[in-house]
């Protein structure tokens, strides 16, 4: 890869395209390894990578290792994923903080749904749609989002304020 790299830089772009395509095929060994439960988010990563490698391609000292150059980016890349994925995880709540809310009793589950659709008319659509889409029909974030023309970020926003905006009001209640 060194030598279609510098061939690359050198102005050949046949070599460059080469270079672009076995990194492509390292990268996606490299990410699998590391983010096997996130296969989905392999090809956006790849592509980050891909587009910091030529962006910085001029920072490349030739006397030195490609591989450690090519790996600092990749890496640094890798760790903002992780980064950005944590925080869109934190944003959500587990459904079972607040599963005394949303339970169906075996006997009366009309009488529930009943109460449900009461406590969630009070709340603003932003709130009360994320709500009955992801919690009750258990559609995705992204579906959601498609659905309700919010942003996933909105929407797991929404999720989270109105469920904690109900469960004050249950514990108002009793």
């Amino acid at each position: 890869m060194r030598v279609l790299f510098i061939a690359g830089l050198d102005g050949d772009p046949n070599a460059y395209r080469d270079f672009l395509q076995a990194l492509t095929r390292h990268l996606r060994g490299y990410l699998r390894r590391r983010i096997p439960q996130h296969r989905d988010d392999v090809e956006d990563l790849v592509q980050d990578i891909l587009l910091a490698v030529h962006n910085a391609r001029h920072t490349y000292r030739t006397d030195e290792p490609l591989t450690a150059w090519l790996h600092a980016i990749a890496r640094y890349k890798l760790m903002d994923y992780f980064r950005s994925r944590a925080r869109r995880e934190s944003l959500n709540d587990p459904i079972d903080d607040y599963a005394d809310l949303l339970a169906v009793s075996d006997d009366e589950p009309a009488q529930a749904r009943r109460d449900i659709g009461k406590l969630l008319e009070d709340l603003p659509d932003k709130q009360r749609l994320p709500i009955v889409h992801m919690k009750l029909e258990g559609l995705s974030v992204m579906e959601t989002a498609r659905i309700t023309g919010l942003s996933e970020s909105a929407v797991k926003v929404g999720v989270h304020r109105g469920l904690k905006a109900l469960a004050a009001r249950l514990r108002g209640l009793r």
